[in-house]
């Protein structure tokens, strides 16, 4: 991080000991600031593809039509359309996030000339960059197997190598490998003790390939994470997502299991990066499948949900993750959370500024993590 980036962080910190109450004994000056990302799914920006043409109809429907990026088209029907991606765009969504105080994004991984990869390509190509870091979320799936590594892999040791990637701990890049599950260490590399071999030797490769010891976040089930994730070697446990599929309920009762899920998470003994939920209502993907979701039948669930923050919720529940890392032993403190998401909107987690341009989430993170105040960058961009 700058030293301006660390004066900011600081800052936060001595505003939050107030805002959160003496009882979480917040140090005022932390010698390693916490750092906040957001995940980013890249769905919206690859017209006639696949996935953008499904995302375009799930929040097509009217009920669902104000979760649209502030991007998004209608034509005269009211069908959403989303642009191609364009440096212009990509620059205004970094001064975007710079401005909600990210320090960086956790981009889901496809393969460089997949559609889903024209937002990392554009952010690389940035002249913006610097004021938000980015780092990698992984699928295990698409690291491939026990005898078959894919070029995936390789690939991103080459991007630890950019100046822009984040590093944290003894200045080490900070790598999320996800959606981990027994069945599919068992199926894909022989069990978790192959899996466990597999993670070595990406750590290998890591020091080989000159990027050094990558910090490791594994991600898995809350539920799994005394099961098998300390048998891993990851240097944390974490989520992508922690909601409930069962429940239906307001913002304040998916903060009650995400925040049960943290401690559930942290029974490991390992460090925990707390996922902040910025909503989790999958309705529009309930009423209209996207063709990746091959068991969701039309409607089947629609009544489970949690409805969406205010600004002030999410505020809150991103202090309590905050504070949450401080209140664990010095040497289980993650040093990053992860808030889900910039930008899945469908499913309902976003902090990206909706049509035609609520920027109310944005300025609750800016209101937490950067008190200074500035004008926001609005939702206009020059191609």
């Amino acid at each position: 991080m700058t030293r301006a980036a660390l004066t900011r962080r600081q800052l936060v910190w001595l505003a939050l000991g107030t805002a959160v109450g003496a009882r979480f004994a917040v140090a005022a000056t932390p010698a390693k600031p916490t750092l906040v990302g957001a995940i980013r799914w890249d769905a919206w920006y690859a017209p006639g593809s696949e996935v953008t043409t499904a995302v375009e109809r799930t929040l097509s429907q009217p009920r669902y039509r104000w979760r649209l990026p502030f991007f998004a088209r209608q034509d005269d029907t009211g069908h959403a359309q989303m642009p191609a991606i364009s440096q212009g765009l990509i620059d205004l969504e970094i001064a975007q996030a710079a401005y909600a105080g990210l320090d960086y994004w956790a981009f889901v991984a496809y393969p460089p000339d997949s559609a889903m990869s024209a937002p990392l390509q554009r952010y690389l190509a940035s002249n913006h960059r610097g004021r938000v870091g980015f780092c990698m979320f992984t699928e295990l799936a698409a690291w491939g197997s026990a005898t078959r590594s894919t070029a995936l892999v390789g690939y991103h040791l080459d991007l630890m190598q950019h100046e822009a990637y984040v590093r944290v701990h003894d200045n080490r890049p900070l790598y999320y490998l996800g959606f981990i599950t027994e069945k599919d260490a068992t199926e894909r590399w022989g069990g978790v003790d192959g899996l466990r071999v597999g993670i070595e030797r990406f750590r290998a490769r890591a020091m080989t390939h000159g990027v050094g010891n990558p910090f490791i976040v594994l991600g898995v089930l809350p539920r799994d994470a005394v099961a098998f994730a300390t048998r891993l070697g990851g240097d944390a446990v974490g989520a992508y997502t922690i909601a409930d599929g069962r429940v239906t309920g307001d913002y304040a009762a998916l903060v009650r299991v995400t925040e049960n899920g943290w401690r559930t998470l942290a029974t490991s003994s390992l460090p925990v990066v707390p996922t902040v939920m910025a909503g989790w209502d999958r309705r529009p993907r309930v009423e209209t499948p996207v063709p990746w979701e091959k068991s969701q039948r039309p409607g089947a669930g629609i009544e489970r949900y949690f409805t969406s923050p205010d600004p002030a919720q999410l505020a809150a529940h991103l202090q309590q993750a905050l504070a949450w890392i401080k209140r664990q032993p010095a040497d289980r403190q993650a040093p990053a959370l992860l808030i889900y998401a910039w930008n899945e909107n469908d499913e309902g987690g976003w902090l990206v500024p909706t049509a035609p341009c609520d920027e109310g989430r944005l300025q609750a993170l800016h209101d937490v993590l950067s008190p200074a105040k500035k004008p926001s960058p609005g939702c206009r961009w020059v191609d």
